[in-house]
C-alpha cells in the first residue's frame, strides 16, 4: 500500500505551474491567479451559483443557527448562521477522476 499524503493546492503552486507551462513570469502568473479567483468569488457572491462546464458547480449554501458542543469539554455553544460555498463535480470530471 502506498503512503498517500494529502497536499493542498495553493495559489503559489498554481502560479508556478502556469509559469513553467506557459513561460509567463512568476509575478504575472500570481496576478493572473489572483484576478481569476477574485472574479470567480464575485460571481458566486452575486449569482449564488457558478457552473463551469465539464468541471463542476460552486454554489452558496445558507446554514442555519444551531447548537454545537466542544467534544473535549462537552460545553455547548451557539454556532451562528452563515454562508458556506459547496462544490459538486460534473459527471465528466468525475468519470475522468475515477478511471483506473
Amino acid at each position: 500500500m502506498r503512503n498517500k499524503e494529502k497536499k493542498n493546492l495553493t495559489k503559489e503552486i498554481l502560479a508556478e505551474n502556469i509559469n513553467r507551462q506557459f513561460g509567463l513570469t512568476k509575478s504575472f502568473s500570481e496576478k493572473l491567479i489572483n484576478s481569476l479567483l477574485f472574479h470567480l468569488t464575485n460571481i458566486v457572491k452575486t449569482d449564488k451559483i457558478l457552473k463551469i462546464k465539464n468541471f463542476g458547480t460552486f454554489r452558496i449554501l445558507n446554514k442555519k443557527e444551531r447548537i454545537g458542543r466542544n467534544p473535549k469539554s462537552k460545553e455547548k455553544f451557539v454556532i451562528s448562521k452563515r454562508n458556506v460555498i459547496v462544490f459538486k463535480t460534473s459527471k465528466s470530471l468525475n468519470n475522468k477522476l475515477n478511471k483506473d
